[in-house]
C-alpha cells in the first residue's frame, strides 16, 4: 500500500515537470528556456529516486542536467546573444495546434483509461524491473529491444557535436 506521502510527492514533482516543459517551450529568453529544461531533468530525476532507481536518478543528473544542458547553454553563448528576446512568433495555424494538441491528450487519456477494458480483464499487478532488467532492454536486438534506436540517437549526438564544431570554427 503506498502512503499518502509518496502519491502526493509523485503529483508535485509530476506538476513540476508539466509546468517546466511548459515554462521551457512559451519563454521568449533562450537561456531561461535551458534553465527551465534543466529543472525539468532534475524533477525527472527526482521521479527516478521516488522510484527507488537511484542510478536512473544520478545518470539523468549526471548526463542530462549536467552534460547536455551545458552543452546547450555553451551553444546558445556560441550562437546568440543571450540577451535578446526572441521575435514571437507569427502563425495563422495556432489554433490548429491547440486542437491537435487538445486531441492528442485526450486520445492518450482514452487508452490510458480504458486499458482493462481492451483487454477484457483487470490490469495485472506490475513489478518494478530492476537495473539489469532495464539494460537488458534497452540494449537487446529482440523485437522489443532498443539497440537500433539507442545508436540512431547516439549518431544523432555525434552529428550534433560536429555541427556545433563547425559552427564555433567559423567564427
Amino acid at each position: 500500500m503506498e502512503s499518502v506521502g509518496n502519491i502526493i510527492m509523485y503529483f508535485v514533482i509530476a506538476l513540476a515537470i508539466i509546468v517546466f516543459s511548459v515554462l521551457t517551450v512559451t519563454t521568449r529568453k533562450i537561456l531561461r528556456a535551458a534553465t527551465y529544461l534543466l529543472f525539468t531533468l532534475f524533477a525527472t530525476a527526482a521521479l527516478y529516486f521516488q522510484l527507488d532507481y537511484a542510478f536512473l536518478g544520478a545518470v539523468q543528473i549526471a548526463v542530462y542536467a549536467g552534460g547536455i544542458v551545458v552543452l546547450f547553454v555553451f551553444s546558445i553563448l556560441l550562437t546568440h546573444n543571450p540577451g535578446e528576446d526572441s521575435a514571437p512568433l507569427e502563425s495563422h495555424r495556432k489554433w490548429l495546434g491547440i486542437i491537435a494538441a487538445v486531441a492528442g491528450v485526450a486520445v492518450c487519456g482514452f487508452a490510458l483509461f480504458s486499458y482493462a477494458q481492451f483487454c477484457g480483464q483487470a490490469i495485472p499487478e506490475m513489478t518494478a524491473p530492476g537495473i539489469e532488467d532495464i539494460g537488458k532492454f534497452l540494449l537487446s536486438t529482440d523485437k522489443w529491444g532498443y539497440l537500433l534506436p539507442f545508436e540512431a540517437l547516439s549518431v544523432l549526438l555525434l552529428a550534433c557535436i560536429i555541427g556545433g564544431v563547425v559552427i564555433a570554427r567559423r567564427r
